[in-house]
C-alpha cells in the first residue's frame, strides 16, 4: 500500500511540474518547477513574480500585459513568436506589452536564422506596446522615477545593473499611443545598465520611437529602425534622455515615410544641467530620410538639445533637410568638443548644420561636425548592412 501511495503522489507531483512551468522537454520532466507562472500558450499575459519562465518554440498569443518582477526571468529560444492579439478602440486597461521590472530578467536567445519575433495580429503601426526595460542605473530625474509606460520604477546608482540579454529580436507593429504624452516605443530603456546585452535588434514599423533610453548606463549594437509605412507616421528612429550614458555600434535607421527625425537626443527639459548628462559614444551609424518626397517639417538627422552631449563616429547621413540641428545653450556650447560627429559623408543633404541659442537666436554650429568621403556608416553607407541579413525585415 506504501508503494502503491508513494506512486501515486509521485505521478501528481510529475502533473504538477507539467502545468507549473513552461518547460515541456522530455529532459525536464524530473526537475522542480522554477516558476510558479502558469504559461497558456494561447493567453499569454500575467505576472511573473519569481524563478524561470521558458518560452520553447511556436507561437504565444499575448492577449495583455506581461510583467517579469524581481528576481525572475523570462528566458525566450530561438524562433518563439509572440503576438499581441487585437485591442479594441481606448481598452486602456488591456493594452499589450511586455514588461521587465527592476530586478527581473529577460534572456531572448534568438540567432541570425531564427529570432525572435514579438509582433501583432493586426499588421499595422502602434497595434501593441513593445517590450520595456526598467533598471536601477542613475537617471538625472531625480535618484528613481515612474515609467511613463508600464508605471513600473526605474532608476538608481547600480551603473553596471544587469535586465538579462537580448539577442537577435525583431519587434514588430509596436508604438500604441494612450494619448499624445503617453506612447510605447518599440524598445524602451528606462535606467538599463551596463551589465545588460542588447545586440541584434529591429524594431519593425513602429508608430513611436524605434529605441529610446531614459538615463542609464547600458550599450546597444546593432540595432536597426524602418518606418516606411505612409498611413502611419513614426517619430523618430532613435531617442534619449535623462542622462544616457551608454555606448552605441553598428546602427542603421530608415524611414521613407512623414516620420520625425533619425535622433532625437535631449539630457534634461526641464534641468538641462542636470546630471548625469547625457553623454552616449556611437560609432558606425547610417540614417536614412525621404529623400525629395519628405514632407516633414522635422526632417532631420540629428536634433541635439537641451543640454545633451554625445561623440559620434563613422556617419552616413541620407535624405534630411537638415543634417545637424543644435538648440539651446548648453548644447550649443558642447558643439565641437564634447557635442561633436567625425567621419560624416552626407548625401542629399540640404543644409548640414544649423544652432539656435536658448533665445530663438541663430547661431552657427559647423564645428559639431567634421567630414570624410569615406565613411561607410554602419557597414555599406547608405546601403543595407550585411549584418542584417537573415533576422530583419522589410530592408
Amino acid at each position: 500500500m506504501k508503494k502503491t501511495i508513494s506512486t501515486i503522489l509521485g505521478l501528481a507531483a510529475l502533473s504538477l511540474v507539467t502545468l507549473t512551468t513552461s518547460c515541456s522537454n522530455d529532459d525536464n520532466k524530473n526537475e522542480e518547477p522554477t516558476s510558479d507562472f502558469v504559461v497558456v500558450r494561447e493567453n499569454l499575459q500575467g505576472e511573473i513574480n519569481s524563478g524561470e519562465v521558458i518560452l520553447e518554440s511556436g507561437t504565444y498569443k499575448l492577449t495583455g500585459k506581461l510583467i517579469v518582477k524581481n528576481t525572475a526571468t523570462l528566458t525566450i529560444k530561438p524562433g518563439v513568436i509572440i503576438e499581441a492579439t487585437a485591442l479594441g478602440a481606448n481598452q486602456f486597461e488591456a493594452v499589450r506589452y511586455i514588461a521587465v521590472a527592476q530586478g527581473g530578467k529577460i534572456d531572448v536567445q534568438g540567432t541570425a536564422t531564427t529570432p525572435v519575433i514579438m509582433t501583432a495580429e493586426v499588421k499595422s503601426p502602434a497595434a501593441w506596446g513593445g517590450l520595456v526595460l526598467c533598471g536601477k542605473a542613475p537617471i538625472n530625474k531625480g535618484n528613481t522615477a515612474t515609467a511613463e509606460v508600464s508605471e513600473l520604477a526605474y532608476g538608481g546608482s547600480e551603473a553596471n545593473d544587469n535586465s538579462g540579454s537580448i539577442k537577435y529580436l525583431r519587434i514588430e507593429y509596436s508604438g500604441y499611443s494612450y494619448n499624445s504624452d503617453k506612447e510605447f516605443n518599440g524598445l524602451s530603456l528606462f535606467g538599463v545598465g551596463k551589465g545588460t546585452t542588447v545586440d541584434y535588434v529591429q524594431v519593425y514599423e513602429g508608430s513611436d520611437d524605434g529605441f529610446e533610453w531614459f538615463g542609464g548606463t547600458v550599450d546597444a549594437k546593432h540595432l536597426v529602425v524602418s518606418n516606411k509605412d505612409a498611413t502611419s507616421v513614426g517619430d523618430d528612429l532613435f531617442d534619449w534622455t535623462e542622462g544616457w550614458n551608454g555606448n552605441g555600434e553598428n546602427w542603421y535607421g530608415i524611414r521613407t515615410n512623414a516620420g520625425n527625425r533619425g535622433i532625437e537626443a535631449d539630457n534634461n527639459s526641464n534641468n538641462h544641467l542636470a546630471s548625469p548628462i547625457s553623454f552616449p559614444n556611437i560609432k558606425n551609424l547610417t540614417l536614412i530620410g525621404a529623400g525629395t518626397n519628405d514632407t516633414s517639417s522635422e526632417s532631420q538627422a540629428f536634433k541635439l538639445r537641451v543640454g545633451t552631449k554625445g561623440k559620434f563616429d563613422n556617419v552616413v547621413l541620407k535624405g534630411w533637410k537638415t543634417g545637424f540641428d543644435v538648440q539651446h545653450d548648453e548644447s550649443v556650447g558642447y558643439a565641437g568638443s564634447d557635442l561633436l560627429a567625425t567621419n560624416v559623408k552626407f548625401e542629399e543633404v540640404t543644409t548640414k548644420s544649423k544652432g539656435t541659442n536658448t533665445a530663438g537666436t541663430a547661431v552657427d554650429v559647423a564645428n559639431v561636425f567634421t567630414e570624410s568621403t569615406t565613411a561607410t556608416g554602419a557597414g555599406n553607407g547608405s546601403g543595407v548592412p550585411a549584418w542584417t541579413q537573415g533576422w530583419t525585415k522589410g530592408l
